[in-house]
């Protein structure tokens, strides 16, 4: 029978196993506090701020100003059949501008920024930092100490500290939230999808109304034929001649109107390599000058036909318009929607520009620009109800017909490019928070690290586009799936800012009321009538976020799984430390990178590595590559370095931090900067110890001034060693190490016969010169090739998202040595099984 005491030693043992490996691998909270730098706010000029206002144009407002090409004509597809109902739907359309772009996204949501950051993944990564929400543990005190960390203290009996207990108090809760950001960020790419086919589509439509000198040209050229085929099929030509080559004639067309567009979209998607930055100076002039037409002719427009069309800002149009129109009133708000779509995008693009700019621009050119517009396409429908299948090309003066053809169609161009550039950077947000398997980002400005390129989502955006546009062939349903897009964002978004607002600026509940229920209501009331066109092409979006959000969140989910594992499965430190100075191992020349996801202890690649092979390099540094739910980490605070263990064992640790909107750089680049941080490391830290046996020994000859007997430094430090000593070679923790000694008394002796300034400096060179010698000898790269596979007895969902589409997804994707640039010679794989 086991006795108290042995008992009581074993425990006793097992604490103080603990308490070493907490001294030896606790998290850096000396280093991130030394590289906290001071950000200053930039102050910007009001010249400065009106030429970005200019800029914000071409860039964010694009998908926004080329609404009118269709609005009309899928708010009223079957027809006008009385002139009141125009002037209810152009009262809708003025009030949904008011509410939703104006007053919701331009001045509140965009408020709500990530450190200028906008979409959905930057109002998840901001509630992370107030709440303790995101599904991967990996965060660390240490992070906090970023400058663009930013995060808010609560009251502890305060509304928002009791949701954030709520949210932190069950796991579903955090699951629910994130899936509720892959949702929009899905319906965010759908959109992506879409805007440029229906953009495209409408803008080349005006191709129809060309006058009839050029439309007999083309009948001559082409038309000859195609009609002595139709004659040969059939006799009808000798019945109805004329109603044969009239419906000829519009089918024509209509082809050419689809080719045309699927090659503008092939050409758009194959230049996006070459990035926006060499074509951006174009964009806000040619956008500016398209809000410029548009209200220009909608002012036209007003004058020539009906200017008491004006009378729909009288909200009491909105009334008349639903009680009159019935469920057909209510389902036409699927088109009317199409209006204020493009408003997610501005929030998405919001890292381009300053809030102030984008404010100034919305406010004093777009929105204006858009109710004339709208105000006198409804003006020439009162005249011409028949016309609303092209009305705003219908409604241009015949003299500029041309000249707004093509400023339509560069427009229409812009708009694409704007939404392709935010699905792009949603994309990048989604790798850093292991929502999204690895693929290539590519920068393509050295100027603007916003703007990025991804090969794999170009390709498949652009085969996806072609198919919508060639498939459906016309704006009404590519307009109602559109619809269901956006109106799925708005509502994410809504939700989000209930959050936002609760955790981040501590609102009064009244305020989140009165923000919170006018939204529901004007976005539920579209998301209800979108629901009813879901069988007349509003399932396409549904298809396609179904579609990303099954990869993105089975990635996650098989993310989460198997950095769980590893947490469980990490070797303690003080195993690694009772190894010796050589690990038990032929220490041969070179440095060995240790790549894990582990910012505290040993990965079990490393222990599965050190099992199997006979030898380790000299140095041996673990190398974590961590994103962090910050837009960016300064490149003088990226880099944490730490020792481990005594100075012999030559091992340490670099953590690397990212935001969502960094890079990892080539690798020469990345080793260039590791080393740098090491070398730094090493000098400083031998300058602490310096000070610090300084100030031990002045306090060791005051104190011997008064008191002849001899006294130990410190007598905390004193147990502290005496309890370590019977663990690992009597070791005691520095300032930033775990240095090797023999005893206490030696160890006054050796801090006497040490502390001169030389022997420390010569140490320093020794160790800075065996770094460089080892790095001279040969880098290896040592990353863990792990297949993840779910336990035998797990359920039938496990099983398949983890051993079939998320195996899928690993071998679709990029690989870590690919992503870190690592190249083939330096390589060396760890395989291993992890059961989850």
């Amino acid at each position: 029978m086991v006795s108290r005491e042995e008992i009581s030693d074993e425990t006793d043992k097992k604490n103080s196993i603990w308490f070493l490996d907490q001294k030896i691998d606790n998290p850096m909270d000396l280093e991130a506090v030394k590289l906290r730098t001071t950000e200053r706010e930039k102050k910007i000029s009001t010249l400065l701020l009106l030429r970005l206002a200019f800029q914000s144009l071409g860039v964010v407002f694009g998908d926004l100003g080329t609404s009118p090409l269709y609005v009309f004509y899928n708010t009223f597809p079957r027809g006008v059949s009385d002139p009141e109902d125009v002037i209810g739907a152009l009262s809708v359309i003025i009030y949904s501008l008011t509410l939703i772009p104006l007053v919701k996204y331009i001045f509140i949501v965009s408020r709500a920024n990530d450190c200028g950051q906008g979409g959905t993944f930057a109002l998840y990564s901001l509630l992370c930092r107030h709440a303790n929400i995101k599904t991967i543990p990996n965060q660390d005190r240490t992070d906090e100490e970023l400058t663009t960390y930013s995060r808010s203290i609560f009251d502890e009996h305060s509304f928002a500290a009791k949701t954030k207990r709520w949210l932190e108090g069950r796991r579903y809760r955090k699951n629910i939230l994130l899936i509720l950001v892959i949702v929009g960020s899905c319906m965010v790419i759908g959109d992506g999808i879409l805007t440029p086919a229906i953009s495209v589509l409408s803008a080349t439509g005006g191709i129809k109304l060309d006058h009839p000198k050029m439309s007999d040209g083309i009948i001559q050229v082409l038309g000859c034929e195609l009609f002595q085929i139709v004659d040969c099929l059939s006799t009808i030509v000798y019945v109805f001649p004329s109603g044969l080559k009239l419906l000829t004639l519009s089918l024509f067309y209509a082809e050419v109107v689809v080719l045309v567009s699927v090659i503008i979209l092939v050409g758009l998607f194959s230049i996006q390599h070459h990035g926006t930055d060499r074509i951006a100076w174009l964009c806000a002039p040619i956008v500016f000058l398209w809000f410029l037409l548009i209200g220009g002719i909608g002012i036209i427009n007003i004058c020539k036909y009906d200017a008491h069309v004006l009378k729909a800002f009288s909200p009491i149009y909105i009334y008349r318009y639903f009680k009159k129109g019935g469920i057909d009133g209510w389902t036409s708000l699927g088109g009317i929607m199409l209006s204020i779509t493009g408003t997610e995008a501005v929030f998405a693009d919001l890292s381009h520009f300053p809030v102030s700019a984008i404010q100034i621009a919305f406010t004093v050119v777009v929105f204006p620009s858009l109710l004339l517009a709208y105000s006198g396409q409804a003006a020439y429908l009162i005249k011409n109800p028949d016309h609303v299948l092209d009305v705003f090309y219908r409604s241009i003066p015949e003299s500029i017909y041309w000249p707004v053809f093509l400023i339509a169609t560069a427009s229409a161009i812009v708009a694409s490019q704007a939404t392709i550039s935010a699905t792009f950077s949603l994309i990048k947000q989604a790798l850093a928070l292991s929502c999204f398997p690895r693929v290539k980002v590519v920068h393509t400005s050295r100027k603007f690290l916003q703007q990025i390129y991804i090969p794999e989502i170009n390709w498949v955006l652009m085969i996806l586009c072609v198919a919508v546009t060639a498939g459906f062939k016309n704006q009404t349903q590519i307009g109602n799936a559109s619809g269901t897009a956006v109106a799925v964002v708005m509502l994410v978004t809504t939700f989000l800012m209930i959050l936002i607002m609760i955790l981040v600026w501590r609102c009064h509940w009244i305020l989140v009321v009165i923000f919170t229920v006018p939204s529901l209501i004007v976005e539920g009331t579209y998301f209800s009538a979108v629901l009813f066109k879901v069988n007349q092409g509003g399932w396409v979006p549904l298809a396609i976020a179904a579609a990303f959000f099954l990869i993105m969140y089975v990635w996650h989910y098989g993310s989460v799984k198997r950095y769980e594992f590893e947490m469980h499965s990490k070797v303690s430190m003080a195993y690694i430390l009772g190894l010796g100075p050589s690990l038990g191992l032929v220490r041969v020349p070179g440095i060995g990178l240790v790549y894990t996801e582990l910012a505290r202890g040993v990965p079990p690649i490393f222990s599965h590595f050190i099992t199997n092979l006979p030898a380790i390099h000299s140095v041996v540094i673990f190398v974590c590559v961590k994103y962090l739910p910050v837009y960016t980490v300064p490149e003088e605070e990226r880099f944490l370095v730490r020792r481990i263990g005594p100075k012999n064992f030559h091992m340490f640790r670099c953590v690397a931090r990212y935001g969502y909107k960094d890079l990892h750089k080539k690798d020469d680049d990345f080793e260039e900067k590791l080393f740098e941080s090491l070398h730094m490391f090493v000098r400083v830290e031998y300058l602490m110890e310096e000070c610090s046996e300084s100030d031990i020994s002045l306090c060791g000859q005051q104190t011997q001034q008064s008191n002849t007997d001899e006294c130990p430094t410190n007598d905390d430090d004193y147990n502290n060693s005496l309890t370590l000593s019977s663990i690992v070679d009597l070791t005691i923790s520095s300032v930033a190490s775990i240095v090797p000694v023999e005893s206490p008394v030696h160890l006054s002796a050796r801090g006497s016969a040490t502390s001169s300034r030389g022997n420390h400096c010569q140490n320093e060179l020794n160790e800075v010169e065996f770094l460089k010698s080892c790095r001279a000898a040969g880098i290896v790269h040592i990353l863990g090739n792990t297949v993840i596979k779910a336990r035998r007895g797990s359920n039938f969902l496990k099983v398949m998202a983890i051993n079939y589409v998320y195996q899928l997804l690993r071998k679709m994707c990029r690989e870590n040595s690919v992503i870190f640039n690592v190249p083939h010679e330096s390589l060396l794989n760890v395989g291993q099984v992890f059961y989850v």
